[in-house]
């Protein structure tokens, strides 16, 4: 006999075949989650127009705001201008870093309770604990994907639904 035919033949009728119980998909789409309301203004500071775009996309797929900037001094002066909720904030950026940045951020009392989620594709844990220490609110690495930049989003997220700084880093200005 060979093993096509053994696969072919059908069970046993004394040894019914086991049917698996379907279960329900968890399917993460139909979880409640707490989000953002929509309309909420977020910010990109990237030089990557790739990161830009997926960012761009994410966010306005789920009824956010965007807006950017290719570099750092646009960012601020976007921030300044438009008030964001959130700034999406990457660390190597033509001209003024995104460390330099986040610190005029934290000292311009028109955009020093912005939450700030800074990016980088550099593995260095020193960049992290840097960012932390000069006022970040939280730090990504790059890549990153759909579940991950909610999830920072939804971090920051106070009562009325739009992303604030913790108290204790609001604090430390």
């Amino acid at each position: 006999m060979s093993i096509f035919s053994f696969l072919r033949r059908s069970p046993e009728p004394s040894k019914p075949a086991a049917v698996p119980v379907p279960k329900e998909p968890a399917d993460r789409r139909r979880l409640s989650r707490l989000r953002a309301r929509s309309g909420t203004k977020v910010l990109v500071i990237d030089d990557s127009q790739t990161v830009v775009v997926a960012l761009t996309r994410m966010l306005k797929q789920n009824h956010y705001d965007t807006l950017f900037a290719y570099d750092a001094e646009t960012g601020i002066s976007l921030a300044r201008a438009r008030k964001p909720h959130l700034i999406f904030l990457d660390i190597i950026l033509p001209g003024m870093n995104g460390f330099n940045a986040l610190r005029a951020l934290r000292r311009d009392s028109a955009t020093q309770n912005i939450p700030v989620i800074m990016i980088s594709g550099n593995d260095q844990a020193a960049e992290q604990y840097y960012a932390e220490r000069i006022g970040a609110d939280d730090f990504m690495k790059k890549p990153f994907n759909r579940v991950e930049v909610f999830s920072r989003i939804d971090r920051l997220l106070g009562p009325d639904l739009l992303p604030h700084r913790p108290a204790a880093k609001a604090s430390e200005i």
